[in-house]
């Protein structure tokens, strides 16, 4: 067994990654340093090189290991039928709970033109898009959604329903003077997936009198 796999080292490795990403998501990129980053993890600064190769492969790393569980689900089934939006939605309002500055740090990347990890989340975004592509093809193959939908679009739906309530949560819950808990996310998810569904369901019976 080596270094990289044994139970101390798998540690070590986990504490650099928490310790990234709670001083990533608190102050700039350039003004936090990788001893910073190796004092607070209880390690040597020689492990961020080790493990990572770089301060900027832990930071990739970082957020690689923050959207695992959602890209993961990408490359599954769960949306390869409609019901499977709310799940979807669910994981990635209780994914963005945990992290609640992840979300305006993935905003605040791509709004950059250029610096560290934006290739690495174009990249990412680039498979997601990819991966929603397929998924919609077979919801058109499953006759759940309509043949002619664009998929851009429905992509570009489905993200704003995910990202804004977690990007806008605070200025929301003053002004409904009220916290979005696990419960109110939990029924924003089944709202917002049945929404989804109901918008696709729709697309494939227009109304009467609407046009094609």
């Amino acid at each position: 067994m080596n270094a990289a796999t044994t139970p101390h080292s798998d540690t070590v490795r986990s504490r650099l990654l928490e310790a990234a990403k709670i001083s990533f998501l608190a102050d700039d990129y350039h003004n936090v340093s990788t001893r910073r980053i190796a004092e607070q993890a209880g390690a040597n600064v020689s492990m961020i090189h080790y493990y990572f190769g770089s301060k900027e492969g832990l930071y990739e790393e970082m957020i690689r290991e923050t959207l695992h569980p959602l890209l993961e689900v990408l490359d599954g089934r769960l949306l390869s039928s409609v019901e499977g939006f709310a799940e979807y939605l669910r994981l990635y309002y209780q994914t963005m709970q945990r992290t609640p500055e992840f979300p305006k740090l993935i905003l605040k990347i791509l709004a950059l033109n250029r610096g560290p990890g934006r290739r690495f989340v174009r990249q990412l975004l680039a498979r997601g898009r990819a991966r929603g592509a397929e998924r919609l093809e077979d919801l058109k193959n499953a006759g759940q959604a309509a043949p002619d939908l664009d998929p851009d679009v429905v992509r570009m739906a489905f993200v704003s329903l995910a990202m804004t309530p977690m990007l806008l949560k605070s200025i929301f819950e003053e002004q409904m003077e009220r916290a979005m808990d696990a419960e109110f996310l939990d029924q924003l998810a089944s709202f917002n997936g049945r929404l989804m569904a109901a918008g696709l369901s729709a697309m494939l019976h227009p109304a009467s009198g609407a046009e094609p």
